[in-house]
C-alpha cells in the first residue's frame, strides 16, 4: 500500500484515480493500468483484490472504457465494485464510460467481457434495492447483498454522428432517435455515467 499512499501524501489532499488508463493518462489523476506500455503511475491488475489503496482515501474515480474489460467472472466483477466503494470517500464521484453493448465497437473487441449499462449500475443502489424489495420485484438487490451504495447521478448516450446531424437538421426527432436506439444496432456508441458514492 505504500507506493500509492506516498503519492497521495506528496501530491495533495484531493485524490483522483484514472483506473485502466491504458495510454490515455490524465494530468491531475493517479493513472493505473495492468500493463506498463502506457507508463502509468502504477502497474496494477484491477481484477486482483484488495487493491493497493487505503479505504476512504479517494475523491474521484475515472473508468474510461475500462469496466467492459473487467470481471468476466461475476464474483470478480462484484469484488471490483466493492473495492471502488471501499476506497472512495462519501460523496465521491465515479465516472464510467463504456461502449454501448449494441454497437460493433463493443462486439468486435475480444477483450470486452462484460456489458455495463445504467440498469446494471442501478442494482448497486440501496434506495433502488429497498424499493424493489417493497414491491417484490425480481431485480437482484446487489447493494444489499454486498453492502455498497451508489447513486446514478446522470447518464448520457453517445450517438453516431450521422444521426446527430439528422437530429440537428430536424429530419429526426428526439423521440424517433430514442426508438431507433432501442431497436437497432450501431446508433448508440457509448454510455457516459456519473455515479455518487453514498456512505
Amino acid at each position: 500500500m505504500l507506493e500509492s499512499a506516498n503519492y497521495f501524501k506528496t501530491k495533495g489532499v484531493f485524490v483522483k484515480l484514472n483506473l485502466g488508463c491504458g495510454v490515455n493518462k490524465i494530468d491531475g489523476y493517479f493513472n493505473v493500468d495492468k500493463f506498463d506500455y502506457g507508463q502509468p503511475d502504477k502497474v496494477m491488475d484491477l481484477e486482483i483484490t484488495p487493491w493497493d489503496f487505503e479505504s476512504d482515501s479517494v475523491d474521484e474515480v475515472m473508468l474510461d472504457h475500462t469496466l467492459e474489460h473487467l470481471g468476466q467472472d461475476t464474483g470478480v466483477f462484484i469484488n471490483i465494485v466493492k473495492e471502488i466503494y471501499r476506497i472512495c470517500k462519501n460523496d465521491s464521484l465515479v465516472r464510467i464510460n463504456v461502449p454501448h453493448p449494441r454497437h460493433d465497437n463493443f462486439i468486435n473487441d475480444p477483450t470486452h467481457v462484460r456489458i455495463v449499462t445504467p440498469e446494471l449500475i442501478s442494482l448497486f443502489s440501496k434506495k433502488n434495492c429497498m424499493h424493489w424489495k417493497s414491491v417484490r420485484a425480481s431485480n437482484s438487490p446487489l447493494a444489499l447483498y454486498h453492502n455498497v451504495d451508489f447513486e446514478l447521478v446522470s447518464t448520457e448516450i453517445g450517438i453516431e454522428e450521422s444521426y446527430l446531424m439528422q437530429l440537428k437538421q430536424g429530419s429526426l426527432t428526439n423521440e424517433q432517435l430514442f426508438e431507433l436506439v432501442r431497436k437497432n444496432n450501431n446508433i448508440a456508441t457509448e454510455y457516459r455515467m456519473t455515479v455518487r458514492v453514498i456512505k
